[in-house]
């Protein structure tokens, strides 16, 4: 891999929506890029809870999910398929030998195999959250999407993945930003009402 694609990965950053993205799907959704590179892009949206307990379709796992311990829906693509997406504290060394049945994504955040025995990560996870299908974008799609400006490319924080109130986390990212990002974040949720 060459210096020039690691400047230019977004994996590990976060897709805000803009208020001007307007497909549905994605209203004010926060995404977390697991990959992206010239092939195309792959997230999950971090703030899509669903009513379905972790426990109900992945038995051991319920009991390591963080609140709230439900299914989120991580993007329109192969809802029938789960990823687990883990923080492992200190995980963002790379002395440290990752657990067996985690890979990194990007500093502390990497992917669970759901197939492990989740006692084998249990001691090792600050948090986990399992998410039903993804986000796609196919060569170039993503970067066509940002040029027309749907979304916002922040830093993401290990805390994001894990986030207690996911309802609020749109507005949280964004206020947290140091630029007139921190303004969007106030932007009415029906801009018409105005």
């Amino acid at each position: 891999m060459s210096g020039m694609t690691e400047v230019s990965s977004l994996t590990g950053r976060l897709l805000v929506a803009t208020p001007a993205l307007a497909d549905p799907n994605f209203d004010r959704a926060v995404v977390l890029l697991l990959d992206h590179d010239e092939e195309g892009s792959l997230g999950v949206v971090l703030n899509r809870p669903t009513p379905v307990d972790v426990g109900d379709i992945l038995e051991g796992w319920g009991d390591l999910a963080g609140e709230p311990g439900v299914v989120f829906q991580g993007g329109p693509v192969q809802l029938d398929s789960a990823l687990g997406v883990a923080v492992i504290p200190g995980g963002a060394s790379s002395t440290e030998r990752a657990p067996l049945g985690w890979r990194r994504v990007h500093g502390a955040i990497g992917l669970v195999d759901l197939e492990a025995p989740p006692e084998l990560l249990a001691s090792a996870l600050g948090s986990l959250r399992i998410f039903a299908g993804y986000a796609g974008w196919g060569p170039g799609q993503l970067e066509d999407e940002l040029v027309d400006g749907a979304w916002y490319v922040v830093e993401s924080e290990p805390g994001d993945v894990s986030s207690p109130a996911p309802e609020r986390l749109w507005r949280e990212v964004l206020r947290r930003q140091r630029s007139e990002l921190a303004m969007v974040a106030t932007y009415p949720d029906d801009p018409s009402l105005n």
